[in-house]
């Protein structure tokens, strides 16, 4: 299964042509400072067109962004086919310490509510949560239809189809590599036996 979300990884790279895919060492080119005197101005919700899922260079980990500007999106899987398998999910906006709020996934008739918490990554303070990978509401990453992540204050982030999030998901709840069906070839009934003609 992680064979296949690299090579699923590049064929999404393929998509964003000679960019990039988006990175943390873009995040890291924006100013994510906040305001010490009271809660930040809410953010207006960001441009997807042309975001795409990409692999990066750590494990069971995705990011969504597009292709040469800052991450808007990661996701990443701890302790896969445990019964602690969880997914953390970070929105890469600006968060003001300690504060709190409720991450909404919806997508595909799932709606999902996952607790956040201003978290310092990397320095910069953002949304992030851990979530346990059983949870059904992680199905509204099926790539059948578009969906939508939105934090209060952080704006509304639409995710383009992409089977690699719920490959992630898949792989950390411990499902087995899909195999295809065997294909039955039905037996082929020998000719008749025809007698001679006395």
């Amino acid at each position: 299964m992680h064979k296949g979300l690299l090579i699923a990884g590049l064929c999404a790279g393929l998509l964003g042509g000679c960019k990039p895919p988006p990175t943390d060492a873009a995040m890291a080119r924006v100013s994510l400072v906040t305001s010490a005197s009271g809660p930040s101005a809410p953010l207006a919700s960001p441009d997807t067109t042309g975001a795409i899922w990409s692999t990066t260079d750590k494990a069971l980990r995705l990011v969504y962004g597009v292709p040469g500007q800052p991450v808007m999106i990661s996701l990443e899987c701890h302790a896969p086919g445990t019964a602690d398998a969880a997914l953390t999910i970070t929105r890469h906006a600006p968060a003001d310490s300690g504060a709190a709020a409720l991450l909404a996934l919806i997508g595909n008739g799932r709606i999902g509510r996952f607790p956040v918490d201003a978290t310092e990554v990397g320095g910069r303070v953002l949304w992030q949560g851990e979530v346990s990978a059983a949870r059904p509401e992680w199905d509204a990453l099926k790539p059948e239809r578009e969906a939508t992540v939105t934090v209060p204050g952080a704006g509304l982030v639409r995710l383009n189809p992409s089977p690699l999030p719920m490959a992630l998901v898949s792989t950390c709840r411990g499902a087995p590599p899909e195999i295809a069906p065997p294909v039955i070839v039905p037996e082929i009934a020998p000719p008749p036996v025809v007698s001679p003609i006395p």
